[in-house]
């Protein structure tokens, strides 16, 4: 009898953790747009449900909360994942929602760049193609149909490239800071869509730009629970399977937040499918693709 190596722990599990955090993300858009039915502005409603995972998170884990406060560096990353937050929920909740989700894609162009500058990573002819790729995706997505320079037409297309640009430089945080606790990483993320979303509602309801947010009736009150919550579950799978699976398998499961947004957006009437939409994305896509296909360790 021939004595066998212990198998080695089953992807599956991991794989459906990350695949339940896209599917978060890539229906998040409907909750938002409910809310602001309810004269929640997305950035109102981003504060909220964020300040409540933050006050779940601190309770549940007070060392998180002293050790983020006392790492000046973290607060780097509320900044990154704030941005990133408003800028994708602000976005998605105004405008066509594949559109946006795409444009937000464009993160592995920005990440190139940032782990050029931030971690001195040197730019092969691998990382060229994968630029091009992507500039190119982002050229045919924009490029309006009586012409002109294809850049974001309205504030909605803008947020998509923002928030696809903070998430680059979060990403490029986490990897820097791996060496912190999770939890502190965790919490600084979720503390960032509190002070960040929170800031820029409060600035642009003073100025008049934004409503003030309306009392919530308990029913919404409870909504707003829940979905923070779900929040809290999608990241807490992120992180279970994206510290178990190569980050090359990672990007590749993440990218399925694309099917769920283009699915559900179908469905609900909530954007437009073109060719020059699918040819655009396609090309997006296939960088994202390319640089997941590189050797990766699991992430930590």
């Amino acid at each position: 009898m021939t004595l066998r190596p212990p198998s080695s722990p089953s992807p599956v599990l991991p794989a459906l953790s990350l695949t339940f955090n896209a599917f978060v993300w890539g229906v998040s858009w409907w909750p938002f747009r409910q809310f602001q039915a309810q004269g929640l502005h997305p950035l109102w409603t981003t504060a909220l449900i964020y300040t409540l995972a933050v006050l779940l998170i601190a309770a549940a884990q007070p060392r998180a909360l002293i050790h983020m406060l006392r790492t000046p560096v973290l607060w780097v990353l509320v900044l990154a994942s704030g941005s990133t937050n408003a800028a994708f929920n602000w976005g998605v909740a105004i405008g066509d929602v594949v559109r946006v989700v795409l444009l937000f894609y464009l993160m592995p162009l920005w990440a190139l760049l940032l782990a050029r500058v931030l971690l001195r990573e040197r730019l092969d002819a691998a990382a060229g193609l994968r630029m091009v790729l992507a500039l190119s995706g982002a050229a045919v997505v924009l490029w309006p149909q009586q012409g002109g320079l294809p850049l974001p037409r309205n504030l909605a297309e803008v947020l998509g490239v923002v928030g696809g640009f903070c998430f680059a430089v979060n990403n490029v945080m986490l990897r820097r800071e791996a060496h912190q606790p999770a939890a502190a990483r965790g919490l600084a993320m979720f503390l960032g869509g509190a002070v960040v979303a929170g800031t820029l509602a409060a600035l642009l309801t003073t100025a008049g730009a934004v409503a003030p947010p309306a009392l919530p009736t308990p029913a919404w009150g409870l909504a707003a629970v829940a979905f923070s919550l779900c929040f809290i579950a999608s990241n807490l799978a992120l992180q279970y399977g994206a510290s178990r699976l190569p980050a090359n398998v990672t990007a590749v499961v993440m990218l399925s937040e694309l099917l769920f947004a283009s699915v559900s957006t179908f469905a609900l009437g909530a954007g437009e499918f073109s060719a020059r939409l699918l040819a655009g994305g396609a090309l997006i896509v296939s960088a994202v693709v390319l640089a997941a296909r590189r050797p990766g360790k699991p992430a930590h």
